[in-house]
């Protein structure tokens, strides 16, 4: 374990095996790492951080690395973000959608040109922290049947709510253009919470010491999505903070592993 949450994000990780490209812009790639095993099932992950041009794919890379080494295939994915051109809505969300489609594809055919490992590329596992969480639960609302699952990691489940407690001191605003009465049609199709059901099981991760992205978002999420009829589980984790939950040296990384084996291997994640 580490004595600073804020650790992973600079944590040097595994070099990817290889980039991948889904778009003409600079952000529109994907880092690979593949595990040494065959018909690995794949993960496409979005990372965090209140989807702002500073933060960027790097500090999702002791996660990806982990989860490759135990035998996941996981692409991490790169967007634009709030700040840069083309970032925010719809941007960012067309980029997450055009990954979601072309990355699984091109991944298939770049493995079979290096002669390498097999990979299960149908129906992905669709993960995510923090924004990225909440881009992960929008995309399985709006292309259901293309996701196998998703792995929500202190997601910003509740758009409308975010914006109403000012997360990261405007980035709701900053994303959509605005507050839901200023441009209520971007909140409508962007909030998951206002699309439900997804027909996509979910398991949601969140630590209960979160000031970043309170915990009662999830709450709320889960409880609503199970209302409308959605498998969608909440572990919600005593003592945990905000980072703890893409650490793989934190006392929380076995829960999201359970999380994982959950929606690939039919594993409990010990939670009702």
């Amino acid at each position: 374990m580490t004595s600073d949450p804020r650790d992973v994000l600079s944590r040097p990780a595994p070099a990817p095996d290889f980039t991948l490209r889904y778009g003409e812009h600079p952000d529109h790639v994907a880092d690979v790492r593949l595990p040494a095993v065959p018909d690995a099932p794949l993960v496409l992950f979005v990372h965090g951080g209140f989807w702002r041009h500073e933060w960027d794919r790097a500090h999702a890379g002791p996660l990806a690395a982990d989860l490759a080494a135990r035998g996941y295939a996981v692409a991490t994915i790169e967007f634009r973000r709030t700040g840069q051109p083309g970032g925010g809505w719809p941007g960012t969300f067309s980029d997450v959608a055009a990954a979601a489609v072309a990355v699984p594809d091109q991944l298939a055919k770049e493995i079979a040109h290096r002669g390498l490992l097999p990979v299960s590329v149908d129906r992905p596992i669709l993960a995510g922290h923090s924004a990225g969480g909440h881009l992960a639960l929008w995309y399985a609302s709006v292309a259901p049947d293309a996701v196998g699952g998703v792995v929500a990691l202190a997601p910003v489940a509740d758009l409308t709510r975010a914006y109403e407690l000012d997360l990261d001191s405007g980035a709701v605003a900053d994303l959509l253009g605005g507050g839901p009465d200023a441009v209520p049609e971007a909140y409508r199709s962007a909030d998951p919470m206002r699309n439900l059901p997804s027909g996509v099981r979910t398991v949601v991760v969140h630590g209960t010491l979160d000031e970043i992205v309170p915990v009662q978002l999830s709450r709320d999420y889960c409880r609503s999505a199970r209302r409308a009829g959605d498998d969608a589980t909440l572990v919600e984790l005593a003592g945990v903070e905000h980072f703890g939950v893409i650490d793989p040296r934190s006392g929380a990384w076995p829960a999201v592993l359970a999380a994982f084996g959950t929606l690939t291997r039919g594993e409990t994640t010990g939670v009702d």
